[in-house]
């Protein structure tokens, strides 16, 4: 009973922000900043907006990914930083960056609110309910010093992830704990997350920056969920131990492949058909419903099947993890319930959107997710 107490008060008093996490989160988006629109990238236009308007995206994300990486790589074998300051202040930054996404989204509902403009980028949606609209957003792409904040939150979360494996990762060598389950946690999502960025411009025809306003759920979700979440697996692994015999890790690598292959297929496919609904898909022209909806490839399987691809990556992530604890599978058990979630939302909204051509998709493609299954 005195050890539970004393783990508790371990933990009220290790998620007490401080002035050190919030100058490393600060560094942070500085650095993305100044990164985000001085590296050399590819301009890529969005997606048509309801204005005819389009945003453009500097898809400079990598290079910026990888001198950030080499420059805290130096930094450290200099000792200007170490290299476990994430991994020994994990729930100081968890909670600096959840008061940061609060407050940052209250300056976006009361800037929203005031807002004149009638672009589809800056035009407020207002319901009039303060907790929906604080929650999904007033703006679609609003902007702080010509910086889209929502094409930022995303890439803050992505990178904030590959930091805080890595100085999980430095903290398993320095400890001694290092072990195939760790390599193969961090070997996948390193590979995930650098491919993300090597496909930058696929993001900008997304359903996130093509229609959700930016509010909490996608601020959160950016700059908190994904970092803090998506790491679960790492964190637990350094406290537990797994062996992983030949066939298990051979097993791991299959699941992976295959959810890297579904979900990249299908996000490319759709990609590419929103640029030329004329490419070939798998070497045959695409068939298309209604002039409107790729019924082809990925798409003639499921209708959201790249949901499929990104279940398969997240249960790779935590197959390292063995089978002792559901803890390190929270990851893919959230992400199952938030998919089903959005396909709902999804298919509501194209519903009303397409009417009877998606109908008609509906009858050519029966299955949501999971053929035969779901």
């Amino acid at each position: 009973m005195i050890e539970s107490y004393m783990d508790l008060g371990f933990i009220l008093h290790a998620i007490i922000p401080s002035w050190n996490s919030a100058a490393l989160l600060a560094g942070f988006f500085i650095y993305l900043a100044i990164a985000g629109s001085t590296v050399p990238g590819k301009l890529i236009p969005g997606v048509a907006l309801p204005d005819g308007t389009r945003l453009h995206y500097r898809c400079n994300g990598l290079l910026s990914l990888l001198l950030l990486v080499a420059l805290l790589g130096v930094g450290s074998k200099m000792a200007f930083v170490s290299a476990t300051a994430i991994s020994e202040r994990g729930l100081e930054l968890l909670s600096t960056t959840f008061i940061f996404s609060f407050l940052v989204t209250l300056v976006l509902y009361f800037s929203g609110c005031k807002s004149q403009s009638k672009s589809s980028s800056l035009k407020p949606h207002i319901s009039g309910n303060l907790i929906h609209d604080w929650w999904f957003g007033i703006q679609l792409n609003p902007h702080f010093m010509s910086i889209d904040l929502k094409f930022f939150f995303v890439r803050a979360g992505m990178m904030g992830w590959l930091l805080i494996n890595l100085s999980v990762l430095a903290k398993s060598i320095q400890d001694g704990t290092l072990s195939k389950s760790m390599i193969l946690y961090q070997l996948f999502c390193a590979l995930y997350i650098l491919d993300y960025f090597v496909h930058e411009e696929y993001m900008t025809s997304t359903w996130d920056i093509i229609a959700e306003r930016l509010g909490f759920m996608l601020v959160f979700g950016d700059l908190v969920w994904i970092p803090f979440t998506f790491s679960i697996q790492g964190w637990w692994l350094l406290r537990n131990k797994v062996e992983l015999t030949t066939p298990a890790i051979v097993a791991n690598c299959f699941v992976f492949l295959i959810g890297y292959m579904v979900f990249r297929g299908a996000n490319k496919q759709k990609h590419m058909f929103k640029k030329n609904p004329k490419a070939p898909i798998w070497g045959k022209p695409p068939k298309v419903i209604g002039g409107k909806l790729l019924a082809s490839g990925y798409w003639g399987v499921a209708r959201h099947c790249n949901y499929l691809g990104d279940l398969l990556l997240a249960l790779s992530f935590s197959l390292p993890c063995g089978i002792s604890s559901p803890v390190p599978y929270f990851y893919p058990i959230y992400l199952l319930i938030l998919l089903i979630w959005r396909e709902r939302r999804d298919e509501a909204r194209c519903a009303e959107k397409y009417r009877e051509i998606w109908a008609e998709y509906r009858k050519l493609v029966p299955w949501r997710i999971l053929p035969y299954v779901y």
